[in-house]
């Protein structure tokens, strides 16, 4: 078959059972051939069926349920004044999302007059309030604010005719499955319902049981690229104890040094304790998270986009949506939930044959789960240890080179005959400096200054090496007498615990300020420092202990909470006993 037949055989627009106002919308937009889920989504939806589907983000999921929302609501637009309750009611997890589905149903409903208002958390909600109060066809909106404002009379679903659950796993990962419930109970039985996931957990499914009726069930396989095109990712896992994966990350972006990246974690707070430590490394690193306004978030997208940026610090819900074309590495700082979570986060580079990486960091106890990554997409995974301290020398020496080389030619390239071959005065400062010391050594000594001025950071901890879990075994690597994936405190050291780790918000400089506050120990005193998500682990000279356990009294205040402070029963000075299980 030829190409052109080829192309004769495949779905337009206008096969579908579209009005011509929105095959007009759709042919302005560019489109002739609707994507898979339209093609199968679009003529069950017009002619009023529930729906369930399944399809990852960018596969065209907004036009698959905008499209037949606006046919039915044109249908009956005679019998519409402008204040009627709301005719279609579409659920998105976050802002960001909620914005673009509302932009793209209002851009195709231009032809059919549909006033589409947005409704979400964290702005102001007045403005909304009186939107709902003037009259609209379809409400885009993120649960929590539906809620609020149907609780305040303003947002009516008791005449609603098409309600749209839009990554809807992404909803229930956030907690929302009681507020989505609540909204859909208060939605006639009469209502078409449909619901979108890109992925189909029995959760998913027992919720469409719950509110569908008979629903038509598509699934949409993620299309096979052309050769040539097909995605470029280097996929590589990070063998690294868990009580240091933010340090070992700190490396490995380090060795990397993407143009841009984005790095998710589990948290909130984790994506602000990412960022802080990436930043201490001098890499420029933004956070995003659903706890920061609209604006700020705004423009943190921009500054990564614009290239300003090169590491955007996310959690999966506030990245979702997000399409950033300088995207080079992708970044796990936790092993995603399930592999589909994963094979969706690496989609979004090496898109259109460029070229991309996938790193991750692993626990030994999370290598089954990269196992099964690779048994879902049929390529392999690279096992790698964190780079060593002195892998990082040799890489900022490497990278020193490659600029002096690059100066150094343009110098000589840019040099004019009969110019001052000295116009500041350098070359006379090296040859007083030759005269007194080798070259070689005013070299390296100048290197040494610079790296000393852009803030190295030092890397001198072990980051203990791991190896690769047999078949079976999924537990953290114990260090002999010592707590899991910790080592032996220093000689002449103790170690403390802390009951307060992460969760709590608690930072290093929290537990040195407390400690250096409430005891004899001054900063320098204090050893290293390890947080993990319910407490912390902190060593202290061994002869100061008991003196500072005396002054804490067995507690001190951090973030504004008391926190009970112990010696760490599997480091008790110099004996060591069993370890604790972290």
């Amino acid at each position: 078959m030829s190409e052109n037949e080829h192309e004769l055989d495949l779905p337009r627009f206008s096969d579908l059972p579209l009005r011509a106002e929105l095959q007009r919308e759709v042919e302005e937009l560019g489109y002739e051939n609707p994507s898979p889920i339209q093609a199968q989504s679009i003529g069950p939806l017009v002619e009023g069926r529930d729906l369930l589907g399944q399809a990852a983000t960018g596969t065209g999921k907004t036009a698959a349920f905008a499209l037949p929302i606006l046919e039915r609501l044109a249908a009956q637009r005679p019998e519409r004044s402008r204040g009627d309750s709301p005719f279609g009611l579409v659920l998105t997890p976050t802002r960001e999302l909620a914005l673009q589905v509302s932009e793209a149903v209002t851009r195709y409903g231009r032809g059919v007059g549909a006033r589409v208002v947005t409704v979400y958390g964290g702005a102001p909600v007045g403005p909304q309030w009186k939107a709902l109060q003037q009259g609209v066809d379809v409400v885009v909106a993120t649960p929590g604010r539906a809620i609020d404002l149907m609780n305040r009379g303003s947002l009516r679903l008791d005449a609603l005719e098409t309600v749209v659950l839009d990554e809807a796993d992404e909803m229930l990962d956030m907690g929302f499955v009681e507020d989505i419930e609540t909204l859909l109970d208060a939605t006639p039985d009469t209502r078409q319902a449909v619901l979108f996931s890109a992925t189909m957990p029995r959760r998913i499914e027992t919720l469409a049981q719950k509110y569908l009726r008979e629903p038509v069930t598509v699934r949409i396989r993620r299309e096979a690229v052309p050769e040539g095109e097909a995605p470029k990712v280097r996929q590589t896992a990070y063998l690294v104890p868990r009580s240091h994966t933010t340090a070992a990350l700190g490396r490995v972006l380090e060795a990397e040094r993407p143009t841009a990246a984005i790095v998710f974690c589990r948290t909130r707070l984790d994506v602000d304790a990412v960022t802080e430590t990436l930043t201490a490394r001098g890499l420029r690193a933004e956070a995003l998270h659903g706890g920061m306004d609209q604006e700020h978030r705004t423009r943190v997208v921009e500054r990564v986009r614009s290239g300003r940026t090169e590491l955007l610090v996310a959690t999966d819900v506030a990245a979702r949506g997000l399409d950033i074309d300088l995207l080079t590495h992708v970044v796990n700082h936790d092993v995603p939930q399930s592999s589909e979570a994963y094979v969706h986060r690496i989609g979004r580079v090496g898109r259109a044959g460029r070229e991309g990486v996938a790193i991750t960091l692993v626990p030994p106890s999370k290598v089954h789960a990269m196992r099964g990554v690779e048994r879902l997409t049929g390529q392999p995974i690279e096992f790698a240890p964190v780079p060593t301290a002195a892998d990082l020398r040799a890489a900022r020496l490497a990278r020193t080179a490659a600029v002096l080389r690059e100066r150094l030619v343009a110098d000589l390239r840019d040099e004019e005959p009969g110019s001052p071959a000295d116009a500041d005065g350098v070359r006379a400062m090296l040859d007083v400096l030759a005269a007194e010391f080798d070259g070689v050594d005013v070299a390296a000594a100048a290197v040494r200054l610079l790296q000393e001025a852009t803030g190295a950071p030092n890397d001198d901890e072990d980051i203990p090496v791991v190896a690769l879990p047999r078949a079976g075994e999924r537990r953290e690597p114990r260090s002999r007498g010592g707590a899991a994936g910790t080592r032996p405190p220093k000689a002449g050291t103790t170690r403390l615990f802390v009951n307060a780790g992460r969760a709590s918000g608690v930072r290093p400089q929290d537990i040195v300020g407390a400690l250096a506050n409430e005891s004899s120990l001054s900063g320098r005193d204090i050893g290293a420092i390890q947080i993990h998500e319910r407490h912390a682990l902190v060593e202290i000279p061994e002869h100061a202990a008991d003196d500072v356990l005396r002054s804490l009294r067995g507690a001190t205040t951090l973030k504004g909470r008391r926190a009970n402070v112990r010696r760490d029963r599997g480091f008790a000075g110099a004996g060591a006993g069993r370890g604790r299980r972290d």
